[in-house]
């Protein structure tokens, strides 16, 4: 995920706070998200990998990837990532905001102050205006900080993401509030050897959080597969076997996936709505856990790794007598062959 925070202007006849420019020291630094589930048990979890710089303007870039979310459980990092934040669409965030510059122009005498921030949060593919109250403290000639004053709220229909929540409910079996509160304590260190780069967008390295590498274990592969099948992003053209282009992104961390539990064969099953005749719908539910396993043999998952079967709409998992139920039930679904 990316979050770009930019604190614009030059201070009119003061040196600039932030001289010839900053750059993040992520591991003094923190980003955290709490969310509430079943009324009252309060989680907190994190981003681990982001960096940042701060210009001799002001202006801040913060890089952070969704893909390193951080609960202290793999398989529920794992969920956060398919099923919430669907990183394999939306691998980052943005975040971008401007500050007058006299708000800051005592900085350096008061050392600390709190100040109101508009700023504007892409997120998720939406874009949307928040102010917030940020606090920022110089700390020594070569460090200052940057932290929320109180807890950002959040509320995830803002963002489309119910219905990754609604996702999230289901494969947990909790109930979640529809929002979240985000924090953070970012700490800057003086650019060393002159003025710093102009701030980018650049990603930062290989995500960090208990994601295990190398490869999985059975019961994480077979973990990682039933989040697959809750994800509901692999679209077909409408009574159609034909893959859509966006399901590309998921089919590859499938890929990825079925990569790396080498000793499991995996059987790909569609299922279709009620809508048509059985028999139909039988015929569809096959063409397009082929499609799906010719796609990822194309994309060298072969030597018999991968199966495909059709079960038609004799195998519903929602009310095929409304349209939401009716789309879940037309599904691609990932299993250990035979289990």
């Amino acid at each position: 995920m990316l979050i770009s925070l930019a604190i614009s202007g030059g201070v009119h006849a003061q040196p600039s706070p932030f001289g010839d420019g900053w750059t993040l020291e992520p591991g003094a630094s923190t980003l955290q998200f709490q969310s509430i589930k079943n009324e009252s048990k309060i989680e907190t979890s994190g981003f681990a990998t982001f960096t940042g710089a701060i210009s001799p303007s002001g202006e801040v870039a913060l890089t952070v990837l969704l893909d390193s979310v951080d609960t202290r459980i793999d398989l529920r990092n794992v969920r956060m990532r398919f099923l919430f934040f669907e990183t394999f669409t939306f691998p980052e965030a943005r975040v971008s905001a401007r500050i007058d510059p006299a708000t800051i122009a005592d900085l350096p005498s008061v050392r600390r102050k709190t100040i109101e921030m508009p700023f504007t949060l892409d997120l998720h593919g939406v874009t949307r205006e928040i102010t917030a109250p940020l606090s920022l403290t110089l700390i020594g000639d070569d460090l200052v900080a940057v932290s929320t004053a109180e807890p950002i709220v959040l509320p995830v229909a803002d963002f489309n993401l119910s219905e990754g929540l609604a996702k999230l409910e289901e494969a947990a079996n909790v109930k979640i509030v529809p929002s979240g509160s985000v924090s953070f304590d970012l700490i800057f260190r003086k650019t060393a050897g002159g003025p710093a780069a102009p701030v980018s967008a650049a990603a930062p390295a290989t995500p960090v959080a208990l994601e295990t590498t190398g490869n999985f274990s059975h019961e994480a592969c077979v973990g990682r597969f039933e989040i697959l099948s809750r994800t509901g992003n692999i679209y077909f053209a409408p009574g159609s076997a034909r893959l859509d282009d966006a399901s590309a992104p998921l089919l590859r961390q499938a890929a990825d996936i079925i990569t790396r539990c080498p000793d499991l064969k995996v059987q790909i099953a569609g299922h279709t709505d009620d809508i048509g005749s059985a028999a139909a719908n039988m015929r569809l539910s096959e063409r397009r856990a082929a499609a799906v396993e010719a796609h990822l043999a194309a994309q060298g998952i072969g030597g018999g790794r991968i199966s495909s079967t059709g079960y038609g709409e004799a195998r519903p998992i929602a009310d095929n007598s409304t349209e939401s139920g009716r789309g879940r039930n037309r599904r691609i679904e990932f299993s250990v062959d035979g289990s």
